[in-house]
């Protein structure tokens, strides 16, 4: 129920108080949104992603590490610019 206060005309404070509660129940339903997405998003240990991040580093071919895997063939490697260019085109 709305109380009386002097200046208070037309009931301005209690709309703005109610917009400013308003505003904060919206904030603390994205808030549990949120922390109920957090909570069902898959994890893992910390330990098996080491493990699988040394799997992948050890499985996969850097290009642009050569002194790990040695020389790379141009035709294999993605970073090479392709070497059958014709000229160039003026528009």
């Amino acid at each position: 129920m709305a109380s009386i206060v002097p200046g208070n005309v037309g009931g301005v404070r209690d709309k703005a108080k109610g917009a400013s509660l308003e505003l904060r129940l919206k904030r603390v339903r994205d808030l549990c949104t949120r922390l109920e997405a957090d909570l069902v998003r898959p994890r893992i240990r910390t330990s098996e992603a080491c493990q699988s991040i040394i799997q992948y580093t050890k499985n996969t071919k850097d290009f642009m590490v050569p002194s790990a895997w040695g020389s790379i063939d141009k035709r294999e490697d993605p970073y090479n610019p392709p070497s059958d260019r014709g000229c160039c085109i003026l528009m």
